[in-house]
């Protein structure tokens, strides 16, 4: 009886707790600022090239599959990136850097609510040629893992406050006058903070 008893109580909370994440929107969106710092990593390289390291602004939506784990994908729109040749600009490609993250959410510590992620970045370059006036390109695109850890501070049932940092394993093939010069490992490391919404 005691076990029946037992079974039925732990049925109940199960059935009570699924309610109460029912009733949570499974949905949130969030705006950052965050500064892209670029490892500019050289490898073969003859010259020192280098990716201006800059803020850029970014948009991710939160999908919770349970109350612990989540699905976000980062976005922003087309960025400006700076090259450098030896210490001096020479041309400004494009970068759309999206990423898929698949998150755990410590969710026993109040407002307080920290998470890890592991995911995939798909970096496109686009005006890749224009270095060197021309002469010099990038490839079109890189894939590469991410990670990250961060925090929601929430401060309603909606709001919140967010700090996150990824590092992001991203690289690209160098070319002068179509030959090889060498690979830029770009591996930036991303901090961004900003507010979120949980509809």
């Amino acid at each position: 009886m005691a076990s029946k008893i037992l079974a039925a109580a732990m049925v109940s909370i199960g059935m009570l707790s699924g309610a109460a994440f029912a009733e949570e929107s499974p949905f949130m969106v969030r705006a950052r600022a965050v500064y892209v710092d670029f490892a500019n990593g050289q490898n073969g390289m003859a010259a020192r090239v280098e990716a201006d390291s800059r803020w850029i602004p970014e948009v991710d939506l939160n999908y919770f599959i349970t109350p612990n784990i989540a699905a976000e994908l980062v976005l922003t729109y087309p960025q400006d990136v700076d090259i450098k040749v030896n210490g001096t600009k020479q041309g400004t490609i494009k970068a759309l850097p999206p990423s898929l993250m698949l998150q755990y959410h410590f969710t026993q510590l109040g407002a307080f609510k920290p998470y890890v992620g592991l995911g995939v970045n798909y970096t496109i370059f686009t005006k890749r040629k224009n270095i060197l006036n021309g002469a010099g390109e990038v490839d079109g695109s890189s894939v590469g893992p991410a990670a990250q850890i961060g925090f929601d501070y929430m401060l309603t049932k909606n709001w919140s406050v967010n700090l996150d940092v990824k590092y992001i394993k991203m690289d690209t093939e160098v070319k002068v006058g179509g030959s090889r010069l060498g690979t830029l490992d770009l591996n930036p490391v991303t901090a961004g903070v900003g507010v979120g919404y949980r509809f």
